[in-house]
């Protein structure tokens, strides 16, 4: 599992496109709070949800496979047992990285991604380690356990 910080800000730094699995139109989602902030910092955000049709101005798609373009990262907003088949997926489209969200831990399908060649990444929020790597928690007192003055580029 990639947890360190510079496999983690290897990561974030170059993995630009993101399919969002599970995320939810409604605005008080985690989801939805953390694919903003994603979007917000310049990254290209693919919602994978059958129930919408857009979410954040971009059109969602039923599943990973009808995605007709290239995906870095697959963000997976689900239950943990529903996770083995997205890393399929995610290793069939391509993907250079799976991301299990904060609560969702599968360890067969971070054995899968890892098999593969993907980065593997569980239990942690993408918004979170954004904003601790790249300088977003500073403002509000947040430990981030990274001692510079500097911002990493």
């Amino acid at each position: 599992m990639a947890d360190d910080i510079s496999t983690l800000r290897r990561i974030l730094r170059d993995c630009r496109t993101l399919a969002v699995v599970g995320l939810s139109a409604e605005w008080h989602r985690p989801s939805y709070f953390a694919a903003s902030y994603m979007q917000a910092k310049g990254y290209r955000i693919v919602p994978v949800n059958p129930r919408y049709e857009r979410i954040l101005g971009e059109r969602c798609y039923a599943r990973l496979e009808d995605i007709p373009h290239p995906v870095d990262l697959v963000d997976v907003f689900r239950r943990a047992e529903d996770v083995l088949p997205i890393a399929r997926s995610a290793v069939a489209i391509g993907a250079k990285c799976l991301w299990q969200q904060l609560g969702v831990k599968n360890l067969e399908a971070d054995a899968l991604a890892r098999a593969a060649g993907l980065d593997s990444v569980m239990d942690r929020c993408v918004k979170i380690e954004h904003a601790r790597l790249f300088g977003g928690l500073h403002w509000v007192g947040v430990n981030t356990r990274v001692i510079s003055a500097r911002r990493p580029a």
